[in-house]
């Protein structure tokens, strides 16, 4: 690499200053533990020269093309900077996601610069691409902390709106000693708590990448407790809510705060779905827990509210996407979707415009 490097002469005055007389020091030492992985390729994108840390990280690519050592695809990246200094002789860069040897997905950024030779010809492109991973991981947290408070601030306001109203009717209440009254400014005040505390837990779960704690627990009895949860606030949109648990299952490992989020997501996702739905006399959210297989069991969450087309189906758990308008925060069934890909799990939805849906969530037993 050292005489790929020298080729074209330079004057005395152009020489480099010799490195210090350290151990460690010499130039191949140098590139080989650069923080980044540094690539050398001709034409062809064939790899010339890896650094350690590119063998270390993708083997050894020496003879191969790049896309088939970063993608292992046969197809040239659309957007490829060598290919690109080829071309004009500038230097370009652009972020790929690539596969790491070990199966791992990466993003990295990438710089390709030209290696001309006397002549002023590009001979090879030396590519220099700096792991971001952990970069764009942090930025995508500060990123939905800021969009969600952006998001959520006119909801919010209208929730502590609902929260001064129902204080003053309790208040005024008191003042006439009318009981009725002040029972009529409670449930307002409590159902904006209840709104409120759905919202702030949404943003904690969809922004914080928390550890899970597993804890030993019944599906039966987390399907009771956020069935409790609903029960008055079905009751008031008139939406039955029933439930079927199957007794012999056994207590399984989980986490369960985030679980009880998730359950609680998917009853209110449905019931809203209800509430939605005009075409229908009647509504019903019903909650099931059972043996899937052998090995897994499932909690499981429809409705025969309006239903979604395909369309639909493939955002409902991007961040941010909402059918519901400025009546929803786009979070909730973000925070389903993480919740079960942290258990390793998976969720399974049935649906279709004017049926409902179903939501199956599986997990493993063990």
């Amino acid at each position: 690499m050292n005489q790929m490097m020298s080729d074209k002469k330079r004057r005395p005055d152009q020489q480099p200053a010799p490195l210090p007389d350290i151990a460690g020091m010499d130039f191949d030492h140098i590139i080989n533990h650069l923080p980044c992985y540094i690539s050398i390729q001709d034409s062809d994108l064939n790899i010339l020269f890896a650094n350690e840390n590119f063998k270390r990280d993708f083997g050894d690519g020496t003879g191969k093309q790049c896309h088939t050592v970063y993608k292992g695809s046969p197809d040239i990246c659309p957007n490829c900077p060598v290919r690109k200094t080829f071309q004009d002789k500038r230097v370009h860069n652009t972020e790929e996601t690539v596969r790491l040897s070990n199966g791992k997905t990466c993003q990295v950024f990438i710089q390709a610069s030209p290696l001309l030779d006397e002549n002023g010809n590009v001979t090879a492109v030396i590519e220099m691409a700096t792991n971001i991973t952990r970069i764009k991981t942090d930025r995508k947290e500060l990123m939905i902390l800021g969009q969600s408070i952006a998001l959520l601030s006119h909801g919010i306001k209208n929730i502590l709106e609902g929260l001064q109203g129902g204080a003053y009717v309790v208040e005024e209440a008191f003042k006439d000693g009318d009981i009725k009254l002040a029972r009529k400014g409670w449930r307002i005040v409590n159902k904006n708590i209840f709104e409120i505390t759905d919202v702030v837990k949404n943003i904690l779960y969809s922004s914080k990448n928390r550890p899970l704690t597993y804890e030993t627990a019944s599906p039966g009895q987390l399907v009771k407790d956020s069935l409790a949860l609903f029960k008055e606030k079905a009751a008031g949109l008139r939406i039955r809510l029933e439930k079927q648990i199957n007794p012999h299952l056994p207590e399984v490992q989980l986490d369960t705060a985030s679980v009880r989020q998730m359950l609680n997501n998917l009853i209110w996702n449905g019931l809203q779905a209800c509430l939605n739905d005009k075409q229908k006399k009647s509504h019903c959210v019903s909650i099931k827990t059972d043996f899937y297989d052998d090995d897994h069991f499932s909690l499981e969450v429809a409705d025969n509210g309006i239903g979604m087309d395909q369309a639909t189906q493939r955002n409902i758990f991007e961040e941010f996407f909402s059918t519901k308008g400025s009546g929803g925060t786009g979070l909730g069934l973000a925070v389903v979707e993480k919740v079960v890909n942290k258990h390793g799990g998976r969720i399974e939805v049935d649906s279709a415009p004017g049926k409902g849906s179903r939501f199956t969530v599986i997990f493993r037993l063990r």
